[in-house]
């Protein structure tokens, strides 16, 4: 079979000019945000319109505002996604329909680029600080590092309890020992009425060395990984170490029509959320 030719994009993180300099410099990088049409609870949900434009394309226009990001490409199975992207001025590929994750998606479109590292921005995120998506790579400045993640403290009781937000516990090392949907760490002196001490929020951005997500996407599911339903726990279970940078950041999922509500009112109140223009252009694929 004759090889696929990859996508080459140019780095927008360069060497300091500044003579002497021996500031190491981050690899190349490129976002990718995997988008599936298909959604229980909300159909179509790339495509809602918050504002005046589809949602996948809101998180197309937060992440191109990232310094360090030197391409932005929706990977999607659906031309209607696809369509709606490139209407406005974005990149989008067609991803085979059945995928059985974001990271099988990713790794498509990981095996034609000509990159350093990859981005897995969340598709249903549209008000997504690119802060986070910068804070991200910094730890790519060592080339020992794989894969990274980010995580915010607790600071309701209430919400470190809910399942449906997942905790990270994470070494003094600043790498992830475990992710769960479980009320992680566990306080035993307040019976779980307190927050413990070094209580984190996952934050679900990831960022990969272009052979980790290629590597990780080979390998099979896990015990762990189908348990609690995370698929970082595949990369843990695999002894591939997710370095996790601590923010202060944070997101708004869109899972649900109060979701979607909360962030047209968002929209409505303060327009400013929404990016009026880039930052700096980006090399397009």
């Amino acid at each position: 079979r004759p090889q696929r030719k990859r996508r080459t994009v140019d780095c927008v993180v360069r060497p300091s000019e500044t003579t002497g300099s021996t500031a190491p410099s981050l690899p190349t990088a490129v976002a990718v945000i995997p988008a599936r049409y298909a959604s229980t609870r909300l159909p179509g949900k790339p495509l809602i319109d918050l504002g005046g434009l589809p949602m996948i394309v809101r998180v197309v226009q937060q992440a191109r505002l990232t310094p360090g990001i030197s391409a932005v490409i929706v990977a999607t199975d659906d031309i209607r996604v696809r369509d709606a992207v490139q209407a406005h001025g974005g990149t989008a590929v067609m991803t085979r329909a059945d995928h059985p994750s974001g990271t099988d998606r990713l790794a498509e479109v990981a095996r034609s680029l000509d990159c350093g590292v990859i981005v897995n921005v969340q598709g249903d995120e549209p008000l997504i600080n690119p802060a986070m998506i910068a804070q991200a790579l910094v730890p790519f400045a060592d080339p020992a590092i794989e894969m990274t993640t980010l995580c915010r403290p607790f600071t309701d009781v209430e919400e470190f309890h809910n399942p449906n937000v997942v905790k990270a516990v994470v070494g003094a090392d600043d790498f992830a020992l475990y992710f769960s949907r479980a009320a992680v760490p566990y306080d035993r002196t307040s019976a779980g009425r307190a927050l413990p001490v070094r209580s984190f929020k996952h934050i679900g951005l990831y960022a990969y060395r272009r052979t980790t997500v290629l590597r990780l996407a080979a390998l099979a599911p896990t015990a762990l990984e189908e348990t609690e339903m995370l698929e970082q726990l595949r990369a843990l279970e695999h002894g591939i170490r997710i370095k996790v940078v601590q923010t202060e950041l944070d997101s708004i999922g869109v899972d649900t029509d109060a979701d979607v509500a909360r962030v047209r009112a968002l929209l409505a109140a303060s327009p400013t959320v929404s990016p009026a223009r880039r930052v700096h252009d980006h090399a397009q694929p």
